[in-house]
């Protein structure tokens, strides 16, 4: 018997996976894995049992690796999992980020006191003008980082007729194969920057992508590119934005990770942190974790560690 300790509300079908040889539960005692999704992870809730994580999302920055790896404890977490969802957002933010759509809402949100509607239509026709956009078919789409997430995005734009140009110097093999031959390879950061009409950042937090978009790196920018961040607030520095913005440098900034000093700014559209936030991508989540957690305590087989290596073995008798 098996005990797993969950945190958060995990998807049921992430739940069903586990057969009748586990407990899963928020109370689960003398736990021997953890399964959770944004619960903020401290090294006193990793008792001396525990044999390994599972984190029901792309990101573990809620969940102390450093301290797991000293304690031999594997943390495994579900890239691409949530890849569609994020994809998909990205869409919007495009669309958005090109058209003057949000501010064409707020503008008609504004007319609620008119109860004549010809003097609406009227109204509406003489101002739309104002809220005139660009198409996206024909502009550069420069897509930083092409994993599980950045390659469907650089294949989505190709689709929308957008020129699609790329940077990733850690691209997997994997990544690469899904990757459509169209997407053009650039050799840094800065040239990918200078040619982009609109940028989708698609990194993890590391200590080489923390603040990797600066006061420096925006110098590089395309004037008017409107930069979108669905990935990690970190990788941005916000007051370095804020002051290409002022400058005139950029064009817009759209994101998930909305910060004080960003609210209220008509050329900045900001979510609530929504990049996942699909019931298809928490089950998917919820699902290719806990069959981690199980394979790795049932067989000893290693797969989407960030701790760890790849370690997959298989069985040649009934028990190991």
């Amino acid at each position: 018997m098996f005990n797993v300790k969950t945190f958060n509300n995990i998807a049921q079908i992430g739940l069903d996976q586990f057969g009748t040889d586990y407990s899963v539960s928020p109370e689960a005692d003398n736990a021997d894995a953890l399964l959770l999704r944004s619960h903020k992870l401290q090294p006193e809730e990793i008792t001396a049992n525990v044999k390994a994580i599972g984190r029901a999302g792309a990101g573990t920055n809620n969940v102390p690796v450093d301290y797991c790896s000293e304690q031999g404890v594997v943390v495994f977490n579900a890239p691409g999992a949530n890849a569609n969802a994020v994809k998909e957002l990205i869409m919007a933010g495009l669309l958005l980020g090109s058209r003057g759509i949000v501010s064409g809402i707020a503008y008609v949100d504004g007319l609620g006191s008119m109860d004549d509607a010809d003097a609406m239509n009227k109204l509406l026709e003489k101002e739309k003008k104002n809220f005139k956009g660009s198409e996206l078919q024909g502009k550069t789409l420069g897509v930083v980082g092409l994993g599980a997430i950045g390659s469907q995005v650089a294949n989505m734009a190709l689709m929308m007729g957008m020129h699609v140009v790329g940077y990733d110097p850690a691209i997997s093999i994997e990544a690469a194969w899904r990757l459509s031959s169209d997407v053009k390879k650039m050799d840094s950061l800065e040239a990918l920057l200078a040619k982009s009409d609109f940028i989708t950042l698609h990194l993890p937090v590391l200590d080489a992508t923390r603040n990797l978009i600066n006061a420096k790196t925006l110098k590089s920018i395309k004037k008017d590119c409107k930069l979108l961040n669905f990935a990690r607030s970190e990788i941005v520095d916000g007051d370095a934005v804020i002051d290409a913005l002022d400058a005139g440098l950029l064009g817009a900034y759209i994101a998930d990770f909305p910060k004080p000093g960003m609210i209220g700014r008509k050329d900045m559209i900001l979510m609530p942190h929504i990049g996942a936030s699909t019931d298809e991508a928490e089950e998917n989540c919820a699902v290719m974790a806990a069959n981690q957690l199980q394979d790795y305590l049932e067989n000893g087989n290693i797969v989407n560690s960030v701790n760890f290596p790849h370690a997959v073995l298989e069985r040649t008798t009934g028990y190991r």
